[in-house]
C-alpha cells in the first residue's frame, strides 16, 4: 500500500534565509512561467483561466498581453486590502517578471499553424507552467497577487481552498472569454493537469527550512 504524499510547506520564509538560491529561483521561475504562458498562446488550442483574461483584456485594450498581466495583477493586488494579505518580494516580482516574460517570448516565438506543433506548443506550455510555478513557489518569497487572493478568501470566508479557486478561475474565464479570450480544449488540459503536475514538482523545488524538517 502507497504511503500517504508528505505535505510541503510554502508559507513565506524570511528574505535573509538562504537568499543566494531563493532569489534566482524565485526570478528563474516566473521567468519560466511568462514563457509557458506564451507557449499556450502560440499553441491557440485554449489558455489558462487568467490567460483568458489576459488575452481578452489585451485585445479589447490594443496593448500586449504582457502588459494586461500587469495590469490585472495589479488590480488583484487592491483586492488584497480588504482581506488583509500583505504582499512580498515574490508578489511584487510576480505582476513585473511575468509581464515581461510573456512579452519577451511572444516577440521571438512565431505564429503555428500546423495543428502537430501547436499539440506540442499546448503540451510543453502546460508541463513547463507547472514546473514553474513549482519554482516559484517553493522559492518561498510570497504568493503572487492571484494566489494571494485565494488564500485570502479562503481564510476570510472559511470557504475551502478547492471552492475558492474554483469560483474565481470559472468567474475569471468567463470574463475572459466574453471579452474574446481564447478557451477550449487547452483550458481543460490546464485545468486537469495543473494540479498533480505542480504537486510532483514541488517535491523537487520547495526550499525547507530545519523547522519543516522536524518530526
Amino acid at each position: 500500500m502507497a504511503s500517504p504524499a508528505v505535505p510541503v510547506d510554502l508559507s513565506p520564509l524570511s528574505m535573509r534565509f538562504r537568499p543566494l538560491a531563493r532569489f534566482p529561483q524565485l526570478f528563474g521561475g516566473l521567468l519560466l512561467y511568462g514563457a509557458s504562458l506564451a507557449l499556450m498562446v502560440r499553441g491557440d488550442l485554449g489558455l489558462s483561466p487568467w490567460s483568458v483574461l489576459d488575452q481578452g483584456i489585451a485585445e479589447r485594450l490594443g496593448i500586449s498581453m504582457g502588459t494586461s498581466s500587469a495590469l490585472v495583477g495589479a488590480a488583484v493586488l487592491l483586492a488584497w486590502l480588504p482581506l488583509r494579505q500583505r504582499p512580498g518580494v515574490g508578489t511584487v516580482a510576480n505582476v513585473l517578471l511575468i509581464a515581461v516574460s510573456v512579452d519577451a517570448t511572444l516577440a521571438v516565438l512565431p505564429t503555428v499553424d500546423d495543428l502537430v506543433l501547436r499539440s506540442v506548443l499546448l503540451v510543453s506550455g502546460v508541463v513547463l507552467n507547472a514546473l514553474a510555478t513549482a519554482t516559484y513557489v517553493g522559492a518561498r518569497l510570497g504568493p503572487g497577487p492571484r494566489d494571494g487572493l485565494m488564500t485570502g478568501l479562503h481564510a476570510r470566508t472559511g470557504w475551502s481552498v478547492r471552492l475558492v479557486r474554483t469560483s474565481i478561475e470559472v468567474c475569471v474565464l468567463v470574463a475572459g472569454w466574453s471579452l474574446g479570450g481564447t478557451a477550449g480544449l487547452g483550458t481543460v488540459l490546464y485545468a486537469t493537469a495543473i494540479g498533480p503536475l505542480t504537486q510532483a514538482s514541488l517535491r523537487f523545488t520547495a526550499v525547507r527550512a530545519k523547522k519543516d524538517l522536524c518530526p
